[in-house]
This record gives structure tokens, sequence and C-alpha cells, in this order.
């Protein structure tokens, strides 16, 4: 099973574990298509065939003035591959950490009629995906 976007049940437990929480880090795993789907996005699909990894950066360009409007950022964009600790036989092309200031300022972001215009070449560019969100907690030490 391969997950891309999140169910309404997925939705509504995160939004009571960290609604009135603070900010909020997203941990976006990433596995891309060798070449991106558009079966299910002519309006945005290109001109021509590109890789899964193309389009995950095409939609970051249209993703990133939208995140910044909502008081978003990205803390991290990284490479990855095999798990050191972990199952060996499963891997991710990408780790990304984005910090937002709320739950409510995720959901504006997520909402955004022109994020969402552009929002497909998400789903055409990933094979798989995971995304953890996380709250920070006081090391007492």
């Amino acid at each position: 099973m391969n997950y891309i976007n999140p169910s309404p049940e997925s939705g509504k437990q995160f939004y009571m574990d960290f609604h009135q929480k603070g900010p909020i880090v997203m941990l976006n795993m990433l596995s891309y298509r060798k070449v991106a789907d558009y079966s299910t996005f002519e309006d945005i699909k290109p001109e021509n065939e590109i890789s899964g990894q193309a389009a995950y950066n095409v939609y970051m360009k249209h993703t990133m003035p939208h995140l910044a409007k909502a008081g978003g950022k990205v803390i991290f964009f990284g490479k990855s591959k095999h798990f050191l600790i972990g199952p060996q036989d499963e891997k991710w092309d990408a780790v990304l950490l984005v910090e937002h200031q709320s739950v409510d300022k995720f959901m504006e972001f997520a909402r955004n009629e022109a994020y969402l215009k552009t929002s497909g070449h998400r789903s055409a560019a990933l094979a798989d995906s995971r995304l953890l969100p996380m709250s920070q907690v006081n090391l007492n030490l």
C-alpha cells in the first residue's frame, strides 16, 4: 500500500493531537516515481515526460511562496537511501522537514486555493511517502 495523501481519519487525529500545541514540524519521507504520473493532472502536465524527482522540484518551486505566506519554512531537505537502523528493504529518496507555526497555520497553507492548483505535481511525483507531524518537547536533564 502506498501513501500519498492523508485520509479523513488521519486528518482528524492530527488536528486533535496537535491543535493548540504551538509550532509543529512535519517529517516528510519521499519516494519518487521514475517517471512522473500526470494521468489525473492533465491541466498541469508538462509538455515533455519528466522524472518524479523533477516533478517534485516543480511542486516545491510552486509551493514555497504559499508556505512562506502561511508562516511556514523548510528547515531541512536532503537525499536519503537506506536506514542505518530500520528495515533494510525500505528506502526513501529524500527527507524534508517543514516547520509550521501551528496546526491552524498549516491548515491555512494546505487549503490555499492557489497552492491546491499546483499541488498535483506532488502526487504525480511520488510513488510513496510518509508524513509525520511532531511537536517539540523539552528534555528535563
